[in-house]
């Protein structure tokens, strides 16, 4: 596409496909369209999503150990200032929401709030960059660097923490207790379809609404990004006052990106909070 005139409908969609590869044949195939990559079915992988995934998340691992490793009795300074800042900070966040005893949620607050974080980050990336990058072995592929304008990234964590809610409901209240919960609250036995409704709702809009949120969010983000590029595209082929408005362009993406650069933090926040906020209410009993 690089050496290729393309429409602006063609640059926007490009853009946002994903690296998608059937890994059930006998040879890896990756789909050069977007009908293509539907017509793979349910064994088809984001592959681009899954490497960045995991590319970050060992990004995070290995800068936090190795500033574990560096820790010591005296003034901290560099990454280990940051990384002691980044735990008081979350271990904050967890004493204010956490009212129960786990030790497990802490490391669960502070992995999915870098994790997210580095992911959303990528979205400050040069949107044309890494694309022109891939296409120099390939002008047919696809590469999407933010793994949270993916769907499936973002419902993957979310119906991980929603499992883990699950566990915590169940092991905590007991199956009974569980149970009644759902079917109890919050009319007691005599209303127990609209208990039944009610709370099957609450329940199944938690993983659907961390999912949505954190998608919609950065979608909209890229997008936008996208948007601005075009317009850039456009300015540039004008003939009159083309520094002004390239000018223009250079301000918009610049004021985009300091404006998102909030954006991506407090969409970390807000699926880290409210993570937190379900666990404890798996552990509290209703009685």
């Amino acid at each position: 596409m690089a050496s290729e005139t393309i429409t602006s409908s063609e640059y926007i969609k490009h853009h946002l496909q994903n690296l998608t590869c059937n890994l059930s044949e006998a040879h890896i195939h990756c789909a050069h369209s977007a009908e293509e990559a539907k017509a793979m079915g349910f064994w088809a992988l984001n592959v681009d999503t899954l490497l960045m995934s995991f590319l970050l998340g060992s990004i995070f691992l290995y800068f936090f150990s190795r500033a574990a490793r560096a820790a010591s009795a005296g003034v901290p300074n560099g990454l280990v200032n940051f990384v002691e800042w980044v735990i008081e900070f979350i271990d904050g966040s967890v004493r204010g929401s956490f009212t129960a005893r786990n030790e497990m949620v802490a490391p669960l607050a502070l992995t999915i709030f870098m994790w997210i974080f580095l992911m959303n980050l990528m979205d400050l990336m040069p949107i044309d960059f890494v694309g022109q990058v891939v296409q120099l072995f390939n002008p047919h592929m696809f590469f999407k660097i933010v793994p949270t304008t993916d769907p499936n990234a973002t419902f993957g964590m979310s119906i991980a923490v929603f499992i883990l809610v699950l566990y915590y409901s169940v092991k905590m209240k007991g199956l009974g207790g569980f149970i009644g919960e759902l079917t109890l609250q919050p009319f007691g036995k005599f209303g127990l379809p609209a208990n039944i409704f009610l709370e099957g709702v609450n329940l199944i809009a938690k993983p659907i609404s961390l999912a949505l949120r954190l998608f919609g969010n950065m979608y909209a983000g890229e997008m936008i990004f996208i948007l601005i590029a075009l317009m850039g595209g456009a300015w540039a082929g004008a003939t009159i006052g083309s520094a002004t408005l390239f000018g223009s362009q250079i301000l918009l993406s610049l004021g985009w990106g300091i404006f998102h650069i909030l954006i991506i933090t407090l969409q970390a926040f807000i699926f880290m909070t409210l993570t937190i906020v379900y666990l404890d209410m798996a552990h509290q009993e209703h009685h």
